[in-house]
């Protein structure tokens, strides 16, 4: 014999019921069977509704039962032959008649007890069983219909009744062994206690009906029929790639479905554990699919983890003090008083000092638990040697499940830097003996993504998620975005990137979006968003909580610089283009670095110096192999250089400074690249990356420009230029009459930096820079005489662009 259960939405139309009678009788070919059946989807809470509006004197629960009622008719009228209605309808009639009943009096008591609340909702199963037994017997397969109530005893504890084992367990044995029909149809949920009255089965009921009848009748199998393909590895409204776990032992889901997995409910495992019944998972809108089936021993795939699953509404107490070190009898009286409160345990935790014991309960109870505690405790607590119960609330478990994970090393550890790199706090740990779970208690905000975090961890092996939100997509932020489109396909494949642009802001609208932008439409995406906040965005990015989460500057601004340290304490990591933070207070910039390093994450900045030119990578590279910097001399600015490179006194120097312009190597003024103001930035940036506590205005700065040039607007720079040509022809002839080349050179020796027009003669190392080129010349320890030359094009929205993206792939590796 096999026992089928089929959930509320398996049975919540007529559609889905004739589909639930096709299944069956395909079924029935091979062998007998019993059909649990449970009330149809919303039901069961539409008849609590209903008890409590009449407890509270509503009389809109007529309503209510009216609709239930409605509702039964119609799916008897479009599920038996027209014929054959008039009993069916009749029986449906009488028992709504009761319910209506159960109402009155409610309402006349205004009392809705648990006795009461366990009558009310075993009709929902009660009347979903007969009309789809009626609907086997006018379908061609004879069906007998049989009242759970009769077959399944527990004491009288109404709302979560227990079941009476050895007495059930008879009652099923007697009635099947002599029972003939090859189908019975049986209500699920609904119990009896010895006085015969109704009782419940609480959560997961249906399913431990199922479970008690195949134990009771040594089924070959228990199929349960929902709406869901199977077990699996993670909450599928969570984690977009969970997959379906074909096999699972009933071990490995007992702690699944303890630790919140919605497809099964512990006690179900029980009954078929025991009888080493296999159990199968199976999704009643795709019956051809395989599903997960539970058996003694699951056969391997091959992953140390089955599953991932959690509970929230989780509230820790912890009970301290040095009194309890080395004392008998604190644990024993700390569980004793917890379990004659009624208050369920779901996690204990204690360290080897025995100074503390933390344990974890259901929200709800959490003052209860205290106030209890605090009272047994209350001699010692007076006298000091334990203090009052310390309580936290708004957390979850998070637990990784697996039979594999016994005796192989590295599984917690591999799950706790996952978790520590995507900055998730973990606030108490738990495993047992069996080693075939781990839990762990987080934030309840942070829930979400731990569980992604480690399905990506474990699960994954494919691709690792990305999370880009991108401040800036004027020239380099644009070049960037279509960078990141091109490489889509080559990232994922050689690198296993998937990288996402979750959200894009400007300085005039911004977009978040959980799926990601797309890249072909993020213009008109952008366009249509919300007015820009640049507070407001990264509320939303810390409030989203993704992981792999990272924030990329790609503006000049000043105010965007300043949010950077909000999210670095939340472990997002920070790409700048923006030169402004780190070259703003040493403090700040000492900071960012520090938050970074304590939450796991990386705050980096290469383009700030040298566009997509690796000079901060490499400088880092030297101090972190012990070498030391003696000098640094540079040429730290594309704009410059392209300028000085195309003057030559004749072409006038306003025309080469629009030229570069137009090019693309200025700012939108010009005059931030040729005041100098930039380079004193980017030499200030090495010199604190060698290790130098330096400010700004340290920096001697010996600019070119006329103060007359930095007045008024753009427009006004360019003719102020024009009016001093002769200023700027005789800066070239000067140099040329020294057989010199005009460079604007940044330095930093001994502690001192400084930036300005040098005149620089033909056997020096910068003499021979081109174009837009950057050059950085390191003279270190282990290159004294000869330094360590970085060299290339150091402007250009490609370029930067480049650097950028080359940012973003190393904080992927965090």
């Amino acid at each position: 014999m096999q026992v089928l259960k089929f959930g509320g939405t398996s049975v919540g139309s007529a559609d889905n019921i004739k589909r639930v009678i096709a299944i069956v009788n395909e079924k029935l070919k091979k062998d007998t069977a019993i059909v649990v059946i449970s009330a149809m989807g919303g039901i069961t809470d539409a008849l609590l509704n209903s008890g409590t509006m009449a407890a509270n004197g509503n009389e809109q629960y007529k309503e209510e039962l009216q609709r239930m009622e409605q509702r039964h008719l119609e799916t008897v009228k479009l599920l038996v032959p027209v014929q054959h209605q008039s009993h069916v309808l009749s029986q449906v009639k009488k028992l709504s008649n009761d319910i209506e009943d159960i109402c009155n009096g409610i309402f006349l008591l205004g009392e809705f007890s648990d006795r009461t609340r366990d009558r009310m909702v075993s009709y929902g199963e009660l009347i979903a069983s007969q009309i789809i037994a009626a609907g086997f017997n006018h379908s061609g397969t004879e069906a007998l219909w049989k009242d759970s109530r009769n077959l399944i005893r527990t004491d009288s504890i109404f709302g979560n009744a227990a079941v009476d084992i050895p007495v059930t367990r008879q009652l099923i044995t007697e009635y099947f062994s002599e029972c003939k029909s090859h189908l019975v149809v049986v209500p699920g949920f609904i119990a009896a206690n010895a006085e015969g009255e109704t009782t419940t089965l609480g959560r997961g009921g249906s399913d431990y009906t199922a479970a008690l009848l195949a134990a009771g009748v040594n089924a070959t199998l228990m199929e349960k029929w929902t709406d869901v393909p199977g077990i699996m590895t993670a909450d599928p409204r969570w984690v977009s790639s969970a997959r379906v776990i074909p096999s699972i032992s009933y071990q490995e889901a007992m702690e699944l479905s303890h630790f919140g997995a919605k497809v099964l409910y512990p006690p179900t495992i029980q009954p078929v554990l025991r009888k080493a019944i296999p159990v199968v998972i199976k999704n009643t809108f795709a019956p051809e699919e395989a599903g997960t089936i539970i058996e003694k021993k699951a056969s391997g795939n091959g992953n140390a983890i089955r599953g991932i699953s959690s509970i929230s509404n989780i509230a820790l107490f912890s009970l301290e003090g040095s009194g309890m070190i080395g004392v008998p009898g604190f644990s024993r009286r700390l569980f004793e008083s917890l379990s004659e409160a009624r208050i369920n345990v779901i996690l204990i935790t204690q360290g080897s000092s025995e100074h503390s014991i933390c344990v974890g309960v259901e929200e709800a109870y959490i003052q209860k638990a205290k106030d209890v505690v605090d009272r047994v405790f209350e001699r010692e607590i007076a006298t000091e040697k334990v203090q009052p119960l310390l309580v936290e609330t708004n957390l979850s478990i998070v637990a990784l499940v697996g039979e594999n994970m016994k005796s192989r090393p590295g599984i917690s550890g591999k799950m706790f830097g996952a978790l520590g790199r995507n900055g998730v706090n973990v606030r108490a740990i738990a495993q047992g003996a069996s080693e075939r779970n781990i839990s762990a208690v987080v934030a309840t905000k942070d829930v979400r993504k731990a569980i992604n975090v480690l399905h990506e961890e474990f699960f994954e092996s494919t691709n690792k998620q990305i999370n880009l939100f991108i401040a800036g997509t004027g020239n380099v932020g644009s070049k960037l975005l279509q960078q990141l489109r091109q490489q889509q396909n080559w990232l994922a494949e050689h690198m296993r990137l998937n990288i996402r642009v979750a959200g894009l802001a400007n300085s005039r609208k911004m977009i978040i979006d959980d799926r990601g932008i797309d890249f072909s439409h993020w213009q008109e995406k952008l366009q249509n968003g919300e007015d820009a906040d640049i507070d407001a965005f990264v509320n939303i990015i810390i409030g989203k909580n993704f992981r792999n989460a990272i924030f990329v500057d790609m503006t000049a601004s000043d105010t965007v610089a300043t949010v950077y340290d909000k999210l670095l304490q939340k472990s997002v990591s920070v790409v700048a283009c923006n030169k402004v933070a780190a070259s703003s207070s040493y403090a700040y910039y000492r900071k960012l670095k520090d938050l970074a390093r304590m939450h796991n994450c990386l705050y980096l900045f290469e383009t700030n110096v040298g566009a997509a030119l690796p000079v901060i990578g490499t400088l880092n590279d030297l101090m972190r192999s012990g070498d030391k910097i003696s000098r640094i001399e540079a040429v730290l600015s594309g704009t410059l250089n392209f300028v000085f490179n195309e003057y030559d006194g004749k072409t006038s120097f306003a025309e080469v400074v629009k030229k570069a312009q137009d090019e693309g190597y200025t700012e939108p003024d010009p005059r931030l690249d040729l005041s100098g103001r930039d380079v004193v930035r980017k030499i200030l940036i090495l010199a604190r990356e060698s290790g130098e506590q330096m400010e700004m205005e340290d920096i001697t700065c010996n600019g070119f420009l006329p103060d007359s040039c930095m007045q008024g607007d753009v427009n006004a720079f360019y003719e102020q230029l024009r009016l001093h040509e002769s200023h700027f022809k005789k800066l070239y002839e000067d140099a040329r009459a020294a057989n010199s080349k005009l460079k604007f050179v940044a330095k930093f020796e001994k502690g001192k930096a400084s930036a300005g027009l040098e005149h620089i003669p033909s056997h020096h190392n910068l003499y021979y820079l081109y174009g837009k080129d950057n050059v950085v010349l390191f003279y270190t320890e282990r290159y004294p005489n000869q330094p360590l030359v970085i060299k290339g094009a150091g402007a250009g929205a490609e370029v930067t662009a480049s650097g950028v993206f080359a940012d973003i792939i190393r904080a992927t590796a965090t």
